[in-house]
């Protein structure tokens, strides 16, 4: 009878703890190869003739900052701000604290806020600012600089937020030390040939080498130089304080031929040592799911 009743209360007291818990706002990320490529303005991105590219197989990528916007007129920071990471002045000036970014794989949940801390409200935009993207893309090198043709992978480390202060941090299997600040376009390249050892380079892109898409360009711009993503939710998000469920956003990312370079050879194969240089790592579009 005493282990009855036992049970009884530690089942009264779980079912009383799952009523208590609070209805929560997430945010899955989706990395989508097959998602319309559109340009900085959000229209459909036509390929220049001398350009080819190919879509990176992501290993991750983080979040700095998520507004909700409920018109098309609403600037940016006037929305509901729900996360922003920390940022400091170590480097010189303001940038994004490397470290303290979250990085996520395709289809993990990035961020979660409880839906009392949300502002009351419908919203019919999302802005979300990138920071990092680490992926792999397929290249060659071949005669005359070097012997033979070989074919390698390369793991990308693209450093997309306005500005960054970092340490140190890892591509794949090789880290590099820099304890300061690095603008949007920073990058390292580690180069894999199977039977040879790793390689690894940095470089800086030029200022512009970065699409951010905003269909929203005219009613509410975006400053040049951040990573601020706008797109539009397939179906209002409500937020009220009626609200006894979870809902979940999937931020769709458009990662469709998203590594561009102009092709110097003519055989649609990136060759970075036979002089394809490349001209885009941004991302190309975002669109996003409400799951009530």
């Amino acid at each position: 009878m005493r282990y009855l009743l036992l049970l009884f209360l530690s089942s009264l007291l779980f079912a009383c703890g799952e009523e208590a818990a609070e209805p929560m706002l997430r945010f899955r990320m989706r990395l989508d190869s097959t998602q319309q490529r559109l340009n900085n303005i959000g229209e459909p991105a036509i390929m220049p003739a001398q350009n080819r590219a190919q879509n990176p197989r992501f290993n991750s990528i983080a979040v700095h900052y998520i507004e909700l916007a409920s018109s098309p007129y609403t600037l940016l920071g006037q929305g509901a701000v729900l996360y922003q990471t920390a940022s400091t002045a170590q480097g010189g000036s303001q940038a994004i604290l490397f470290d303290s970014l979250v990085m996520v794989k395709d289809n993990e949940v990035f961020f979660e806020i409880p839906l009392s801390q949300v502002p009351v409200g419908e919203y019919s935009w999302i802005r979300v600012s990138l920071a990092y993207q680490n992926y792999d893309i397929s290249f060659r090198v071949g005669p005359p600089q070097v012997p033979v043709t070989l074919n390698g992978t390369a793991s990308i480390a693209s450093f997309i937020g306005y500005n960054t202060f970092i340490k140190s941090h890892l591509v794949k299997t090789l880290s590099e030390t820099l304890n300061s600040n690095k603008q949007q376009g920073y990058w390292a390249f580690e180069a894999s040939i199977p039977g040879y050892p790793a390689q690894l380079s940095s470089g800086q892109a030029p200022p512009g080498a970065t699409t951010v898409p905003n269909p929203l360009w005219q009613s509410s711009p975006i400053p040049a130089g951040s990573c601020v993503v706008t797109g539009p939710f397939d179906q209002a998000l409500n937020i009220n304080p009626q609200s006894n469920g979870d809902i979940e956003v999937v931020v769709s990312l458009s990662t469709n031929q998203s590594f561009e370079w102009k092709e110097s050879g003519g055989n649609n194969v990136y060759e970075p040592l036979a002089g394809d240089t490349v001209v885009d790592m941004g991302i190309r579009g975002l669109v996003s799911r409400v799951v009530y």
